[in-house]
C-alpha cells in the first residue's frame, strides 16, 4: 500500500481577511492527504467537504488499493464555517484539481460525500460555464475560468442536496425569540411528546410552512442588516450572529417519513440534544456566509447545479443513512438524467462508521465506474 502523502497547495490570492486562523485571501493555503498507487497515472479522485477534515477519509486507502490516487482535501474553512463562502470553497477545490492535473493524471474525478456532493456539483457547473461572478451579497467573486478546470466525472456518496436545502429541512420552527435558545412554541415543537408518532399530515404541513417562514425572516433580516452596515460610514461590511436550534427534521424521530433502513435519531446522536447544542449546523455565521450557504440566495444547490453539468455521474445511496433519504436520491437522479447511475449500499450509515465491508463495497463501485471513464 502506498504511503499517505501531504499536499500543500497555494490558492490564487485575493484581498480580504477571512479567518482568524491565519488562512486568508491574502495568502490562502490548503492541505490535502493522498495515496498515489505505483504505475501509470490514469485516474485521480478528490474527496472534499466545505468544512469537514477529509484528510483521513475512509475512501483514500481503499481507492488507492484499487489503482486510484485519492486525495482528501480540506478547504480554507476546515473546521469553521462561520465565514464560509461557497464561491471560495470551489476556488479551493479548483486548486486541488490543478495539483492533480499538474502531477500528470489523465483523468480527475470528484467524490462528493455528504455536504461535499453539492460542492462538487457547484464546482463542475461553474467549471463548465462560469456564472458565479458575484457572491450572494452582491460583491464580485473575481473567479476566473482558469481557477476551475473541469473534471471528468462526479461520484456522490450519502449526498446532501446542499446547505440551503438542509437548513430548510432542519431549522426548528418552534423558536419564538431569535435571541433565546430556550424559547419555544409547543404547537410547533416536534420534540414535544404531545405530538404523537407518527406525525399527522396536518402537523407536518404546519411545521414545514413555519420552517420556511422562520428561514425567510432570518434572510430578510440578514439582507437589511447588511444594507445598514454598508450604508453607514466607518461600519464593518459584515457581522456574526447566531441561529439557534437547527436540527429539527421530523424524519429523525418518525421513521415512517421518507422510510429507509435508518435507526431513530441523528447522525450525531440524540436529535433533540443536537438541536439545543452550542455548536451545530449553521449555529454561528456571518451575514455574508449565511447568504452564501444557508439562504435561498445560495448558488450552491446540489441537484440544480448537477443538472447544468455534462459529465458521467455515479450516486451511492447509503440506505441506513439518518440524514439522506429516498427523496434525496430521487432529487439527484432527476437532476442527473441519463448520465447518472445509482448503486444502493444496503444498510450503510452516513459515514459507513463501523461498517468496513460496506466501505469496500463503496470503493468497488467507485473504482469500477472511474476506471471505465
Amino acid at each position: 500500500m502506498p504511503e499517505l502523502q501531504l499536499a500543500v497547495i497555494d490558492v490564487k490570492p485575493g484581498a480580504s481577511l477571512e479567518s482568524q486562523s491565519g488562512l486568508q485571501m491574502l495568502r490562502p493555503r490548503i492541505y490535502g492527504a493522498y495515496q498515489a498507487p505505483a504505475g501509470p497515472k490514469k485516474v485521480a479522485a478528490i474527496v472534499m467537504h466545505p468544512t469537514s477534515n477529509f484528510m483521513g477519509h475512509y475512501l483514500i486507502g481503499p481507492l488507492a488499493a484499487r489503482g486510484i490516487c485519492c486525495m482528501g482535501l480540506n478547504s480554507r474553512y476546515m473546521g469553521n464555517d462561520t465565514v464560509l463562502l461557497m464561491e471560495r470553497a470551489i476556488q479551493d477545490l479548483g486548486a486541488g484539481v490543478q495539483f492533480l492535473r499538474a502531477a500528470g493524471y489523465e483523468k480527475v474525478v470528484l467524490i462528493g460525500n455528504s455536504g461535499g456532493a453539492a460542492l462538487a456539483s457547484f464546482y463542475q457547473a461553474q467549471a463548465e460555464q462560469l456564472t458565479a461572478h458575484r457572491f450572494a451579497d452582491g460583491d464580485p467573486t473575481h473567479l476566473h475560468p482558469d481557477d476551475l478546470p473541469p473534471v471528468d466525472g462526479i461520484s456522490l456518496c450519502a449526498a446532501h442536496q446542499g446547505r440551503s436545502k438542509l437548513m430548510r429541512d432542519w431549522i426548528d420552527p418552534s423558536v419564538t425569540d431569535e435571541h433565546d435558545p430556550l424559547s419555544v412554541d409547543p404547537e410547533l415543537d416536534m420534540y414535544d411528546t404531545r405530538h404523537a408518532l407518527p406525525y399527522s399530515d396536518e402537523f407536518l404541513a404546519r411545521f414545514s410552512a413555519a420552517q420556511q417562514a422562520r428561514l425567510e425572516r432570518i434572510e430578510r433580516w440578514s439582507l437589511e442588516r447588511l444594507r445598514q452596515l454598508r450604508s453607514t460610514p466607518g461600519a464593518p461590511r459584515d457581522q456574526a450572529f447566531i441561529v439557534y436550534r437547527t436540527h429539527a427534521d421530523p424524519r429523525c424521530v418518525d421513521l415512517s417519513i421518507d422510510a429507509n433502513d435508518r435507526a431513530p435519531g441523528s447522525v450525531w446522536g440524540d436529535a433533540r440534544q443536537v438541536n439545543y447544542s452550542a455548536n451545530a449546523m449553521g449555529r454561528t455565521t456571518s451575514l455574508t456566509a449565511f447568504l452564501s450557504q444557508w439562504s435561498s440566495r445560495s448558488q450552491a444547490d446540489g441537484p440544480s447545479n448537477l443538472a447544468r453539468t455534462t459529465v458521467p455521474t455515479l450516486l451511492l445511496t447509503y440506505t441506513g443513512d439518518q440524514s439522506t433519504f429516498p427523496s434525496t436520491r430521487d432529487a439527484w437522479l432527476a437532476a442527473g438524467g441519463a448520465r447518472i447511475r445509482n448503486v444502493d449500499i444496503v444498510g450503510g450509515n452516513h459515514y459507513l462508521a463501523g461498517q468496513p465491508q460496506l466501505v469496500q463495497e463503496a470503493a468497488d463501485a467507485i473504482a469500477e465506474w472511474a476506471h471505465a471513464l
